[in-house]
């Protein structure tokens, strides 16, 4: 199903005139070799332009033949290359190797180029035969060498025009790309054409993490997996041309670094049916998140029309919540890929559960989030020790995450007790980290017996009017911390950097010193605010129903800390209020 989608993909963006023709590609060229009508090298010239915001130099983007898949030996590219295939100039002292690179490239530029007599395919021929490596280097203009060290591509230039502008060396390299092969007849997995199937697939490269070559997404290296003696890829048998279209639809998602997501080690792309661009733009912006509230607003009011079921206009296309929608994760494994999530479904489906997560995650705010929707990437930053040197959540916990926001499954456990760690050793509770709690808690509890208390206490902001007794004892608990630090103006540390985590996990050992320490801070402080906070005290306290629990169990905890919260932000709120009036 992912090899035929990207088939369909790559199908539509051809039609679209978006993506390169089958045996072509977008190649990085970072110099082109000026050609004069005898073969010689009038001069070697750079061809990088400015990044779009003005930091760097990048290659320019040309269409050329498609890269060879280069696993062992020499194989060259046609028309462009490293400069030891193209110049014979070696760029990592092996003088021997060089040699025979610079051979495969002129055998390969004189095979196809032999009927062609062309002045362009002249110029090329003669250059192979003439090229003396030494006198090109010299060639060189200064930090070409450098690049070119670095593995920097270059191509032709003739007459000031680039390879793709002439039609006979086009029309060449179709003539050898699509040339029958021999070799056994098999049935194409993806069309059910019967093909002479490739024995080696294209590279995806992109992929964070990966090898820079470019890794395999379709490949057998064991012997259990050859099965009646077929190696490589000849047990997934592909035609050149569905090789080619899966590989070319893949590396065009990864490389578009305005539309993919990196969550945790996982490359996330995705793609309509239609391969209308509008429908990434805005999945893009849902897993991204947005710190701008106009754009906000926008994606929220797209939200709710998809959700519903209705067409949305959207730059310039309209959104459709009945297109099929494709959303592939893909994490890298030595040289290979390795999918982590797949999911077809339909746009508006997909849409409305992660309207369902944004939902079930809402919680008021710390003052220090910069989104309205918390990102996926931002909360899994939240299951992370912020003084490890490894920033990235674990994978596993990436793709189970990403999973349940798609599909509007429960959450990964582990997803929750990461969580819970983290507050326990920082005894810091951020909104992603209450966010977690609570959207866990709606998910995931629904077959205890005390859902119905636990929904009432998982809101959004203060529930005033809930009883459940461990959400209770997390807002008495951070009313107890205001009225120490009330009482003690200045005071580097409260009682949550001691016992917090005892009161969360264990109320009925800690709860009745807090409440002693508590008439201290009471007496301490006197006058109205004695009064002001001991009201509080004892209307919380009457909430109880029972003596303070013995233990909270792990979901229970969950509830203490989001009371702990809501009551917390309820306290800043009012200051805040306060301040500006």
């Amino acid at each position: 199903m992912i090899l035929q989608s990207l088939v369909n993909y790559y199908g539509k963006l051809v039609e679209k005139g978006a993506i390169s023709k089958p045996g072509f590609a977008n190649v990085k060229i970072a110099w082109a070799v000026e050609l004069d009508d005898s073969g010689s090298i009038i001069g070697v010239h750079p061809l990088k332009t400015e990044s779009k915001d003005g930091k760097k130099m990048l290659p320019r983007e040309i269409t050329l033949p498609a890269p060879v898949k280069k696993t062992s030996g020499e194989r060259s590219n046609f028309l462009w290359e490293n400069a030891e295939y193209l110049l014979g100039i070696s760029t990592k002292d092996d003088t021997a190797k060089t040699a025979k690179r610079f051979a495969t490239a002129k055998e390969l530029h004189e095979t196809l180029l032999a009927d062609l007599h062309t002045p362009v395919a002249e110029a090329i021929k003669s250059y192979f035969a003439t090229c003396d490596p030494q006198k090109t280097a010299g060639l060189l203009p200064d930090g070409c060498m450098e690049e070119l060290q670095k593995g920097a591509n270059l191509t032709f230039l003739y007459q000031n025009k680039f390879p793709n502008a002439f039609p006979e060396l086009c029309a060449a390299w179709d003539r050898y790309y699509g040339g029958k092969k021999e070799g056994e007849l098999l049935v194409d997995i993806v069309t059910g054409e019967v093909v002479v199937p490739e024995e080696t697939h294209p590279a995806i490269k992109n992929v964070l993490n990966a090898q820079s070559s470019g890794a395999a997404l379709v490949s057998f290296n064991a012997e259990a997996f050859t099965s009646f003696g077929r190696e490589q890829n000849l047990n997934a048998p592909m035609g050149k041309d569905t090789a080619f279209a899966y590989t070319s639809a893949l590396n065009n998602l990864t490389a578009d670094q305005g539309h993919r997501q990196h969550i945790g080690d996982m490359t996330v792309v995705y793609w309509s049916e239609d391969a209308e661009d509008a429908y990434r733009v805005v999945m893009d912006s849902l897993l991204e998140g947005s710190e701008d509230a106009e754009t906000d607003a926008e994606l929220h009011s797209i939200m709710q029309n998809i959700a519903a079921g209705r067409d949305t206009p959207f730059d310039g296309a309209v959104l459709s919540p009945e297109n099929a929608f494709y959303i592939l994760g893909i994490s890298p494994n030595a040289a290979r890929l390795s999918v982590r999530f797949f999911r077809q479904s339909s746009f508006g489906d997909v849409v409305s559960h992660i309207k369902q997560h944004y939902d079930d995650i809402a919680v008021i705010s710390d003052g220090r989030s910069k989104w309205d929707c918390i990102p996926l990437w931002a909360l899994l930053k939240e299951t992370v020790n912020p003084k490890s040197s490894d920033k990235a959540p674990p994978s596993q916990l990436a793709g189970d995450t990403l999973r349940a926001v798609l599909t509007g499954g429960r959450y990964p456990e582990t997803l929750y007790a990461q969580t819970i760690l983290r507050i326990r050793a920082e005894h810091e509770i951020t909104r992603g980290k209450a966010a977690i709690v609570k959207g866990y808690l709606l998910r995931n509890t629904k077959n205890r017996n005390d859902y119905k208390e636990i929904k009432e206490a998982s809101t959004m902001a203060l529930n005033e009017e809930s009883n459940y007794t461990p959400y209770v004892l997390g807002r008495l608990f951070s009313v107890l911390e205001e009225a120490q630090s009330a009482a003690n103006p200045g005071i580097n540390s409260t009682i949550k950097d001691r016992y917090f985590n005892s009161a969360c996990a264990t109320p009925a050992a800690v709860f009745p010193i807090l409440m002693k320490l508590a008439n201290s801070h009471l007496k301490k402080l006197g006058g109205g605010a004695q009064v002001f906070y001991g009201k509080q005290i004892g209307d919380l306290a009457a909430r109880l129903e029972t003596e303070f629990p013995k233990t909270l169990s792990l979901q229970e905890q969950g509830a203490f800390i989001l009371g702990y919260y809501h009551q917390t932000q309820k306290r800043f709120e009012k200051k805040n209020n306060t301040e500006e009036n």
